[in-house]
């Protein structure tokens, strides 16, 4: 982390956790799930901020034996200063769970896998994941570069008729899901942005998977 994180967590007296050296989401992750001291983690990014109504849930929970081992709980996006509603960018985020009954895997968009029944809650955070076109395109730029790698490790080799699919016809599709089947277009301009910006997204994962097939296959 390089956004201040650290020292915003050391200002507030919390035990601070460093792991270096791996580009792996899932792997952090579980360290810090795996260095915690409480009977329950909730896992969340910096820029995610917990509402008074999940602060409340969350203190019911704690106070609760219960049988869950994980609890989804709201997770609402802004979206360039715009709250999303439509678009299905406005879902459940699984990141609440009894320690040593879930784990994390994927290098990116990690998933976490839970042994044990799952709750819901109704409310939850905030979530503001980048303050202008600019920083979303550098993210994606990276985040494409590691789930290529992803692609290219689970399944090898894919065929030049996959290549095309992915990179011609599954971006529009993405972007008809998005915008219309899911109502983005309620959302109105940043609908639309919204949605060509995750359809380009998705090309750009695949053609970073072909280059990568070009640059082995060139290299033997």
């Amino acid at each position: 982390s390089t956004d201040g994180t650290l020292e915003a967590c050391r200002a507030a007296g919390a035990r601070v956790v460093t792991e270096t050296g791996r580009d792996n989401f899932a792997h952090l992750r579980n360290v810090g799930a795996e260095a915690a001291s409480g009977d329950w983690v909730l896992q969340l990014d910096a820029d995610e901020v917990v509402t008074p109504e999940f602060r409340q849930a969350l203190q019911e929970i704690l106070s609760d034996s219960g049988s869950h081992a994980a609890y989804k709980f709201r997770r609402r996006n802004n979206f360039l200063g715009h709250w999303m509603r439509f678009g299905g960018w406005d879902h459940d985020s699984l990141h609440l769970f009894r320690k040593g009954l879930a784990r994390y895997e994927g290098r990116v968009h990690e998933r976490l896998r839970v042994d044990g029944p799952i709750g819901l809650l109704k409310v939850g955070v905030e979530h503001y994941p980048f303050r202008s076109l600019e920083e979303f395109i550098d993210r994606q730029n990276r985040y494409t570069s590691l789930q290529a790698r992803d692609l290219l490790e689970e399944r090898g080799p894919v065929s030049m008729r996959t290549l095309w699919f992915q990179t011609t016809v599954k971006p529009f599709k993405l972007f008809w899901k998005i915008f219309v089947k899911k109502q983005g277009f309620r959302e109105g301009m940043p609908g639309l942005l919204f949605a060509g910006l995750y359809a380009y997204v998705h090309l750009l994962k695949w053609a970073k998977l072909w280059e990568l097939l070009d640059l082995r296959e060139g290299s033997k």
